[in-house]
């Protein structure tokens, strides 16, 4: 009788494991906002499910990156303006959450702070003045935009006041890549450095950000600190949808 409880349980748990792994795996994935790179947008402590099959399947899709097979499949192509999980191109490792900005073949370039994207222009709208958005563990003093991309698909990104990243170099994105910018500009490790983000390939693309279940701030109070829910969860953003 015992070893049969035994046996059955082990069975139990191994099956629950597989499903949980398919789960993640070819469906949904949630995912933890360690960084401010895309305030206002996604803060610290927020906690978002990703949809795996949006752009289909590649090794990155599973737990470890196992090389099962080569490139993607049920493969689509990501649109312009697309919150997603990538893989870093460094590493092949480390997961990060940007925003889609150069598509393959795409010239993107700043000038004079404003973002431009194969010599256009991209239409910048103000929206707010003198906001503070977190860069690490500080405040940083921030302009609010709404930009409006060739696609029509509009965001919100902040730029700093004094000092925003103003002018760079062409970036021509390959074949087969894409380019990411984090919302906080001027807090952001994103594809304008090439050293340690760069062009990503879109074998490294994990997944399309939907929607925030959860968050709270760990630098006001831990989940086991139920005497600071009021001030560190943040229930107003309890699925909310990310655009």
């Amino acid at each position: 009788m015992n070893k049969d409880f035994f046996i059955d349980n082990l069975k139990t748990i191994f099956y629950a494991l597989i499903i949980a792994v398919l789960i993640r795996s070819l469906f949904l994935q949630p995912f933890y906002i360690p960084s401010s790179s895309m305030e206002p947008n996604l803060l610290v402590g927020d906690r978002l499910f990703v949809t795996k099959y949006s752009y289909g399947y590649s090794k990155h899709s599973f737990p470890f990156s196992p090389a099962i097979f080569n490139g993607r499949i049920f493969n689509s192509k990501p649109s312009r303006g697309d919150v997603i999980v990538f893989k870093t191109p460094s590493d092949n490792r480390t997961d990060y959450i940007k925003r889609l900005i150069g598509l393959p073949g795409d010239i993107v370039q700043f000038i004079d702070g404003d973002l431009y994207i194969n010599n256009n222009q991209i239409l910048k709208t103000i929206i707010s003045k003198n906001e503070q958005v977190s860069c690490g563990n500080k405040k940083m003093a921030v302009n609010i935009f709404e930009e409006k991309l060739p696609n029509d698909k509009k965001y919100i990104a902040s730029y700093r006041k004094n000092l925003s990243f103003q002018n760079s170099d062409k970036f021509v994105v390959p074949i087969n890549h894409y380019f990411f910018l984090g919302d906080n500009r001027d807090c952001s490790k994103d594809s304008r450095f090439l050293t340690s983000v760069g062009y990503v390939h879109e074998n490294n693309l994990v997944g399309k950000a939907q929607f925030i279940f959860f968050s709270s701030d760990y630098r006001i109070g831990y989940l086991l600190e139920f005497w600071k829910w009021h001030e560190s969860i943040k229930f107003n953003r309890f699925f909310k949808k990310i655009s």
